[in-house]
């Protein structure tokens, strides 16, 4: 009796594992590369996840899915792919990037693939194409941080940390110590500059503001480290860096009490990255139903919570889950300033030119 109930076990753990085996996408094959701008940690975890889900879908950049870059980085290596007349064949199947600018006019030069995604106005609650070009996958959040242990010496200096984008800028007190990233090679930052300096925000004033305060511009890591030594007294950085900066100072077991977000008065500056997948007629390895199969992962509840663990927010309606260290996604949409994404597409370079000449040459 013992071996028949043994026996017993034993085939239905195999029948347990032979359905989960084909659960997995093992019908989707090929190759695929995909550019994104996540963060490297964030795209390690998509690389096993996508290693796992479709075992026999093939990493085409030197074992991995994804080619690295900032979002205007990438946007400056799609240019060259593209060509001047727009026709050349890109060196990928799908993107990831920080900022939906690009969706639109990939879109529009004829460079995406629609896919279909089921019910997508009850799935997302960030806005998306109709035509299904491209779909909102993550959520990153500009902000503001500064150090609390640093708060009394700053007052002694006539230093009030800012609570506002607006003050970050125009506050004189300020000058000579907010650090900022550069637009020119961030896709998040250059949303931000984009959505402060709309005509219904703060103009192009801004930048003169950003000037006037000798704002310096650098990277995440180095403007953290210059917060938590005291050369900063405040910076515009991703929630992101500051949240991923808390948790390994938390998991290392030294809690850091020298780093915190600021969610500004006037508003975050919320920026849903979008998945695309590139035209067959221009992607590297012509395998669309790869690209939609891998798109419609990316927005499944499992590569959502992934998501989240890399400290961004999810697309999902209804999602209460939040990432480690920030506040409710919902609460953070109803103060968003917004960015006119048609305006950031067409008038792009414009917006490029006006920080060159009045952040970088002053």
């Amino acid at each position: 009796m013992k071996k028949l109930l043994a026996a017993v076990l034993a085939l239905a753990m195999m029948l347990t594992m032979t359905t989960g085996a084909f659960a997995v996408n093992e019908d989707v094959e090929g190759e695929l590369v995909i550019y994104s701008s996540m963060y490297q940690f964030v795209l390690d975890m998509m690389d096993e996840a996508l290693k796992a889900e479709f075992p026999n879908l093939v990493p085409g950049n030197d074992g991995s899915f994804f080619f690295y870059g900032g979002t205007s980085s990438l946007i400056q290596k799609l240019y060259g792919e593209m060509g001047p007349d727009k026709t050349g064949d890109l060196s990928c199947d799908m993107l990831l990037v920080a900022e939906p600018a690009l969706s639109l006019e990939l879109k529009e030069a004829g460079y995406l693939e629609p896919v279909e995604i089921e019910n997508p106005d009850q799935l997302l609650r960030f806005p998306y194409d109709a035509e299904g070009y491209w779909y909102p996958v993550r959520v990153c959040n500009m902000v503001l941080a500064y150090n609390p242990e640093k708060v009394d010496e700053w007052a002694a200096k006539g230093v009030t940390i800012p609570k506002t984008f607006k003050d970050f800028a125009e506050d004189p007190a300020l000058k000579g110590y907010i650090s900022m990233g550069n637009p020119m090679t961030s896709g998040t930052t250059f949303a931000a500059v984009a959505s402060l300096t709309q005509d219904n925000h703060y103009g192009k004033d801004y930048l003169k503001g950003l000037a006037a305060n000798e704002v310096m511009i650098e990277s995440g890591s180095t403007a953290l480290t210059k917060l938590e030594t005291g050369e900063c007294a405040a910076i515009m950085i991703l929630e992101e860096s500051v949240l991923k900066a808390l948790k390994d100072g938390e998991d290392a077991g030294n809690p850091k009490t020298n780093l915190a977000c600021i969610y500004p008065e006037d508003g975050v500056v919320l920026i849903p990255s979008t998945v695309m997948t590139v035209a067959e007629n221009h992607s590297k390895n012509v395998n669309i139903e790869a690209c939609e199969a891998v798109e419609k992962w990316l927005l499944s509840e499992d590569a959502q919570r992934l998501i989240m663990q890399g400290y961004m927010h999810s697309t999902f309606a209804g999602m209460k889950e939040f990432p480690f260290g920030s506040v409710d996604t919902d609460s953070l949409i109803a103060k968003d300033l917004g960015v006119d994404w048609e305006n950031a597409y067409k008038n792009r370079e414009a917006i490029n030119t006006a920080w060159t000449e009045t952040v970088t040459t002053k």
